[in-house]
């Protein structure tokens, strides 16, 4: 999987880059290696003045992209909050393929 990591108003600093890369490895296992996934990290005001980190997760997959974004107080719980997310979302894409082929698989199957 190849990870592409921007920060817009966000240093992402090279023990960022190593923890996210850590964080995502589940999903990592669970896709293939043609797979991109994209990490735009920025900050936000809302309306109390205070700034909130956003994670933008897209992970790119043949045929369909998943997407997660969270806020937190700091770029690294978003991210992992991001990366829970997606993990499920994978789980479940995986899933309903694995559930299409075996149901096709058995369409094709003949009658004893």
């Amino acid at each position: 999987m190849q990870i592409a990591i921007k920060g817009r108003g966000v240093p992402v600093s090279d023990e960022l880059r190593e923890r996210i890369t850590k964080r995502f490895a589940k999903v990592d296992k669970q896709v293939s290696d043609l797979a991109k996934l994209e990490i735009e990290l920025r900050r936000e005001r809302i309306t109390s003045g205070a700034e909130m980190d956003v994670a933008d997760v897209t992970l790119h997959l043949k045929g369909v992209s998943l997407r997660a974004c969270e806020s937190a107080g700091d770029p690294q719980s978003a991210v992992n909050l991001c990366a829970d997310d997606l993990a499920r979302q994978v789980k479940r894409h995986r899933d309903k393929r694995r559930k299409r082929r075996e149901a096709r698989a058995a369409a094709l199957r003949p009658a004893v």
